[in-house]
């Protein structure tokens, strides 16, 4: 299958959900897991999508089973929860936290306690925010950035190929430039690691730079197998 980002998500009748945002893998084995899709004219909140409920991919819409595609029983993405801080502390018995959106500016550091200015209440609650995506993933972002072995900025991801079976991924395909764009696809043989934002290769930039732009077969599909 092949994901690009921003590419449209539609149900089994053709009606449009969202867009994908997010292709979530598991770094060790290059098997994608998920897709995150943004809220549209279906899902009001961005919602997990795993893979196994998408029938098709190509490189503009992703096609989603039948009856996979209800909102209700989609997991959000991200989740906020909030945490009273000092209950005992707390006047009042309070069952439920009210969204306040209150965080600490560093780890473990009450500012309240040390900040100079006495006038601001210490706050009630603390937010945390859950991801619902399987625990060793990685959510990589739309335009990540693909770094070099030698710390260069080679492009950014493009598109995510998989292979049909277990959904491994074969190839990255990268994109430089703004207006004029350059695309180089590279294999998974090539990376050294997948984070959120990033992602490092065991190959230096002179090599990647070596390699022929990207171009489709004469049917307008790529199949890396």
């Amino acid at each position: 299958m092949d994901f690009r980002r921003n590419a449209d998500v539609f149900t089994s009748d053709g009606k449009k959900v969202g867009r994908i945002h997010r292709v979530v893998l598991d770094p060790r084995s290059k098997i994608v897991t998920d897709l995150v899709v943004n809220k549209g004219h279906l899902f009001t909140r961005d919602k997990v999508v795993s893979i196994d409920r998408v029938e098709s991919a190509t490189e503009l819409r992703a096609t989603l089973k039948k009856g996979a595609e209800k909102p209700e029983d989609l997991p959000d993405f991200e989740e906020k929860h909030y945490f009273q801080v000092d209950k005992e502390e707390t006047p009042g018995d309070r069952e439920h936290a009210r969204p306040i959106m209150w965080y600490f500016p560093l780890p473990r550091v009450a500012w309240w306690r040390t900040s100079p200015y006495p006038l601001y209440p210490r706050p009630p609650f603390v937010a945390a925010t859950e991801r619902n995506i399987p625990e060793g993933t990685v959510p990589l972002e739309e335009g990540a950035k693909v770094v070099s072995l030698d710390g260069e900025h080679v492009g950014d991801v493009e598109r995510v190929y998989t292979e049909p079976e277990e959904q491994r991924i074969t190839h990255l395909l990268l994109s430089k430039g703004v207006f004029s764009k350059e695309e180089k696809l590279i294999p998974t043989a090539w990376l050294d690691g997948i984070f959120e934002n990033v992602v490092r290769l065991v190959v230096d930039a002179e090599l990647i730079e070596g390699l022929p732009p990207f171009t489709k077969g004469g049917s307008g599909e790529f199949s890396p197998q």
